[in-house]
């Protein structure tokens, strides 16, 4: 029965993660069903809660609209100088992007208030509950729309041009996604970010507001920032991401797997199989009961579990008789193996994210205690714990690296990282329960709900800001890995590309050629170039909104009595303007370098190759350090106000309040947009090689 089955699920093995991704997709409108029909809470909490859909609802309009016209622009460059599935492949990964980031904010900002309310009349776990499901429906949007891009547009063109151009156009629809995903985290970043540090410097440092008072100007700008940044911006960042890591592994099984259909398949097949795993966690959440920490991790479990059960039938069946990876045969088991690298990653990375940024353990408390003897020094002690975060991940990144390939080559590093990626789904419905436990939080201050039910959404919003770290890290480490493969495409696609011409492929990739460290400089300069861009543009959007904050208080001093209402939309349209300005040149840097360095005859593919590894290595160390930075400084702060330390309104909570403030463009704008960054430097060089070479 073995080959039966086995020629089976080759045959229909794309159709069977459509058809998962389809079901995904059917339960995340499930949960938005089941979101709606949970109340929203009284008049006061709908118009504040309605205030934050309108104003995330008129910044991602624009921001489509910013984005579209640079998208357009590409695509008529694609479609004439490239070619046209490549060009369309495009379009599909840039709106696919878009509408993950979109639908999920959507839900989020309708979820918020729903939390609250079932924080104040039910339980924590049914708060708790509503809050992971409007996460959900983002988790679910993500996995399900990238399975169904990348598969339908694969099995269309391979139906219409053959199968390897199919393949070499869905670089297209990588580069797609991954652009608009730099554009998407860095507008998002800038303005979560630009209004936050805003309402902290002004509404808490100089004014004593508590978080999220209604009398601080800018505190809707604030609570759409969450949602702009956290669930749209982060959505579009993992969409891509998970794109690009099956299009990797696709690429790479056609480069260096010997005449195997299968080992295209196969990463359909694990990623159609995670969605189910991913349903299961939900499950889980909704069913099962404790802390919230201990359920949302257990759910993480959950989904790998079941991920990790079904994966060893779906290998054998797909690679009965093994197969041949460069020259060597590898058996079933081995490519099992490598994918079981990948789940474990993710639970490693979870764990060690968890453990750096979580107000539970030494790093966050250390930082605290910091505290008290100031703000230099709790900024000292973030910028250490950013250094020493960097060790374990990249430490066990390596030992992936190197365990995956002896189990099949760069194969088995694409198989580890597609399994990786595959738990997406239940990753980012813990990331995008952050936002809404924020939000929720901040509809119960501006209603004047008891204190009570600030106390249920405050813990949930702890939990949540630890989860958004654990998924910023798991995104990074995902990435760092997704790149590799790239660069081993980029060298495959460019040797394929040499010899095609008649030409011998005499390209030395070695440290010993000059070229090589030069361009392992220009690449590695690229992600400091990158986050200091980013950085300015935070710095300039919150010196906008600050100023404008002060300028209503002075104008009208009954604002801080109450007597007077703040002017909301002002400070919302300021951010929403400069952070569709400011994003423009950090998020085309990547474009320029690649480019650049193709064009100049002096350096070419050699130097090219160098930038790509540059960039991996040193966006790496950057992008964990500066967000175990960032979610340490935030919770640090948490854990003072909870009364260590002398608590709220204490020397030490100032301290803390400006270490968080530091921390916020690391760990929400410059950190996480390198993710991203990595990948369209890859992208765009693999997808120029018949143009400049």
């Amino acid at each position: 029965m073995t080959l039966p089955l086995a020629f089976d699920i080759l045959q229909s093995g794309v159709r069977l993660s459509l058809i998962c991704a389809v079901v995904g997709l059917g339960c995340a409108f499930i949960l938005i069903a089941v979101i709606l029909r949970s109340s929203p809470g009284n008049e006061r909490m709908r118009q504040i809660s309605g205030a934050v859909q309108e104003g995330a609802k008129a910044y991602l309009n624009r921001q489509v609209m910013t984005i579209s016209m640079i998208a357009v622009v590409i695509f008529v460059l694609l479609f004439f100088f490239k070619d046209h599935p490549t060009a369309f492949g495009f379009l599909i990964g840039a709106f696919c992007s878009l509408a993950a980031g979109y639908i999920g904010m959507r839900i989020a900002v309708l979820a918020n208030a729903r939390v609250t309310q079932a924080a104040a009349s039910q339980t924590r776990a049914a708060a708790l509950r509503v809050a992971f499901n409007g996460g959900a429906v983002t988790g679910l949007l993500v996995v399900g729309l990238a399975l169904l891009a990348v598969g339908t547009f694969y099995h269309f063109t391979r139906n219409m041009i053959g199968n390897d151009l199919a393949v070499r156009s869905l670089v297209g629809l990588a580069l797609g996604a991954s652009l608009i995903s730099v554009f998407a985290r860095l507008g998002g970043g800038i303005y979560t970010k630009a209004a936050d540090v805003g309402a902290d410097l002004v509404g808490k440092i100089e004014s004593g507001l508590e978080e999220d008072d209604p009398r601080n100007p800018a505190t809707i700008a604030d609570n759409v920032g969450d949602n702009v940044g956290d669930c749209a911006g982060m959505a579009a960042d993992v969409f891509e991401t998970y794109a690009v890591s099956l299009i990797g592994a696709i690429l790479v099984g056609v480069l260096t797997v010997s005449n195997a259909p299968a080992a295209i398949v196969y990463p359909f097949v694990l990623g159609g199989i995670s969605v189910l795993g991913a349903i299961c966690g939900i499950l889980f959440v909704n069913f099962g009961g404790g802390k919230p920490a201990g359920v949302l991790m257990g759910a993480v479990g959950m989904s790998a579990l079941v991920s990790a059960i079904l994966f060893w039938p779906a290998t054998h069946q797909l690679f009965p008789n093994g197969v041949e990876i460069a020259g060597k045969l590898r058996s079933p088991t081995d490519l099992y193996f490598a994918s079981l690298i990948g789940l474990l990653m993710t639970g490693i990375v979870v764990v060690i994210t968890n453990y750096y940024t979580s107000m539970h353990y030494r790093p966050v408390q250390k930082i605290a205690r910091a505290s008290e003897t100031g703000h230099a020094t709790n900024i000292i002690a973030g910028l250490a714990l950013g250094q020493h975060a960097t060790a374990l991940p990249v430490g066990f990144i390596g030992i992936a690296i190197l365990l995956s390939y002896n189990f099949a080559g760069l194969y088995g590093i694409a198989v580890a990282v597609m399994a990786m990626l595959s738990m997406a789904g239940i990753i980012i419905s813990l990331d995008a329960f952050g936002p809404i436990t924020d939000n929720a939080g901040g509809i119960a201050v501006m209603s004047n709900l008891p204190k009570e039910v600030r106390q249920v959404t405050d813990e949930l919003d702890a939990v949540g800001n630890t989860m958004k770290a654990v998924t910023k890290g798991y995104a990074i480490a995902s990435a760092g890995l997704a790149a590799l493969v790239l660069f081993g495409s980029y060298v495959e696609e460019l040797k394929a590309h040499i010899m095609s011409n008649g030409q011998a492929f005499d390209f030395q990739f070695s440290l010993t050629e000059p070229k090589v460290i030069i361009g392992l400089f220009i690449g590695g300069l690229l992600p400091f170039i990158f986050t200091a861009f980013s950085m300015d543009a935070v710095g300039k959007a919150a010196g906008a909104v600050v100023r404008e904050v002060r300028r209503q208080i002075q104008a009208k001093p009954g604002i801080l009595t109450g007597a007077d209402t703040p002017d909301y939309g002002t400070c919302v349209d300021i951010v929403t303007k400069a952070a569709l300005r400011e994003m423009i040149v950090p998020a085309l840097l990547p474009l320029v370098f690649v480019i650049l360095v193709a064009v100049i005859p002096q350096l070419g593919p050699v130097v090219l190759g160098g930038v790509l590894v540059g960039t991996i290595v040193t966006g790496l160390f950057v992008a964990i350090a500066m967000t175990s930075s960032g979610g340490a400084w935030d919770n640090a702060k948490k854990y003072i106000e909870e009364g260590h330390y002398g608590g709220k309104g204490s020397p030490a909570h100032a301290a803390a309040v400006t270490g968080d403030t530091v921390g916020d463009p690391y760990k929400d704008t410059a950190g996480p947009a390198i993710n991203p960054m990595i990948k369209v430097v890859n992208i765009v060089a693999i997808l120029i090689i018949p143009i400049f070479f």
